[in-house]
């Protein structure tokens, strides 16, 4: 029995992660949701939805107070969600402050109780909005510390593997392989604002409509009725 861990966040990242964990031989799938103070709760209805049709063994919903810092628009209330700017090169205030590495060190501690040793993260360093906990070189110092800060990695010889399969690929590449694994993208939610539909304007909804176009793969997410009515 191989077993993994995915971080699922009900976006399209996440659940092309999850999807792709199947199709590489991990036949007992675990997911973990982080509800930490989002503004609103699409995500995480989203991530139940695609959990459940993916067939995972256990679905934790994790939360974590990071709105208490106050520090993006994501979490704050004083702080709207700009409409988006796909030529910007600062990092927008959409980024929650190291929620990765908090993230990771979750999962991590889960990997760790249940002797697993398999993590998927769907980060790209490719197409992103800037975020510093996208990129390589903070997946491998985490996996490193990961191991030196578990009794799996360093004392039962059993090192983790944190896996970023789409660090170097585009959201594009990432939904046509989806298309071809029987994702069901209508269950998934991107947008920052989490209104009725989504926003069409945040630089999430941007670079989706921007990758399901060039994916060449129709976007259902709009029509998508199918989120549970409660988390």
């Amino acid at each position: 029995m191989r077993k993994a861990i995915v971080l699922l966040s009900g976006g399209v990242d996440s659940t092309t992660a999850l999807y792709l964990a199947r199709a590489e031989g991990f036949d007992e799938l675990h997911a973990i949701t982080f509800s930490y103070g989002q503004k609103h709760d699409k995500e995480l209805l989203s991530a139940k939805a695609v959990a459940s049709a993916a067939g995972v063994k256990a679905h934790e919903i994790v939360h974590l107070p990071l709105d208490r810092w106050g520090s993006s628009s994501l979490t704050s209330d004083a702080r709207p969600v700009a409409d988006g700017d796909l030529q910007r090169e600062t990092i927008p205030d959409t980024y929650v402050p190291a929620r990765n590495m908090v993230f990771l060190s979750i999962a991590a501690s889960y990997a760790d109780a249940l002797e697993i040793e398999d993590i998927y993260i769907g980060v790209s360093q490719v197409d992103y909005s800037g975020y510093v906990d996208c990129r390589e070189s903070f997946i491998r110092a985490m996996e490193k510390a990961i191991n030196a800060g578990t009794l799996l990695g360093s004392e039962k010889g059993r090192p983790v593997r944190v896996r970023a399969p789409f660090l170097h690929s585009t959201k594009a590449d990432e939904i046509r392989l989806g298309a071809r694994l029987g994702v069901d993208y209508s269950l998934t939610w991107s947008c920052y604002r989490g209104g009725e539909r989504p926003c069409g304007t945040c630089d999430s909804c941007l670079l989706r409509e921007k990758a399901f176009r060039e994916a060449g793969v129709e976007d259902k997410q709009r029509d998508n009725h199918a989120y549970p009515e409660t988390i």
